[in-house]
């Protein structure tokens, strides 16, 4: 499905000016996006534009974060061994995961592909600096976690620009993060995010592969929200 891009007359973020004005017909698209956005674990192995993946990049460094700190770093993975010491890891992690799993269930998480690793182009490791020097600690003296949630939002916004091109994200959770970090040779404060597999996508469903495979579905708002 195809998505446009800015509404006209958009500009830049980083241009001062009035905001455009997005219509109903951009709200929708918008709306269509938040509903297509998947996390992906099929993909085809086809290379992604270099500059469509930069525009990813310059998207997600373009989130929110507490007191404009910018605390997310980012790795590309390109090497054949580091994405190698990956795949291993997550290897002994799913193993590990799979063994927690109760017997009604261990049967449809071994059938789940977990992770597109083995074809994705991309391969995105998105790291904090728990206590980066820039926004001078504004924030988050007493929510330090929101450094952190900083990151994932840069995350989200990647994941929503890839979505808008018809690229897919999936995020590995199933790792050591520390292997994951030693793999990487980042820096030791670094704390592991998310690992992110960007590529196309195999298959395009509005309905989430693990709602598909009958894991879990999605909870209707009453479930999630309070009124006070």
């Amino acid at each position: 499905m195809a998505f446009p891009s800015a509404p006209t007359g958009a500009r830049p973020a980083d241009v001062p000016g009035a905001p455009p004005a997005f219509d109903a017909a951009f709200r929708d698209a918008l709306d269509a996006l938040f509903a297509w956005r998947r996390d992906v674990r099929c993909f085809r192995t086809t290379p992604l534009d270099a500059a469509e993946y930069a525009a990813l990049l310059a998207a997600a460094c373009r989130a929110p974060s507490v007191g404009l700190s910018q605390p997310w770093r980012l790795v590309r993975v390109r090497e054949a061994g580091r994405r190698a010491a990956i795949r291993a890891n997550f290897e002994a992690s799913n193993a590990a995961a799979l063994a927690l799993q109760p017997a009604e269930r261990a049967g449809l998480y071994a059938r789940l592909k977990l992770a597109g690793l083995d074809d994705a182009p991309e391969h995105l490791a998105v790291f904090v600096e728990p206590e980066p020097e820039t926004g001078h600690g504004l924030g988050r003296a007493t929510m330090p976690e929101t450094v952190a949630y900083s990151a994932v939002l840069a995350i989200h916004t990647l994941w929503l620009a890839a979505a808008a091109r018809g690229i897919g994200v999936g995020w590995v959770s199933i790792l050591d993060p520390q292997a994951a970090a030693h793999a990487l040779e980042v820096p030791a404060r670094w704390r592991l995010v998310g690992y992110l597999c960007i590529g196309y996508p195999a298959e395009a469903s509005q309905v989430p592969e693990l709602e598909r495979a009958g894991w879990e579905r999605r909870l209707p708002m009453a479930n999630v929200l309070v009124e006070r």
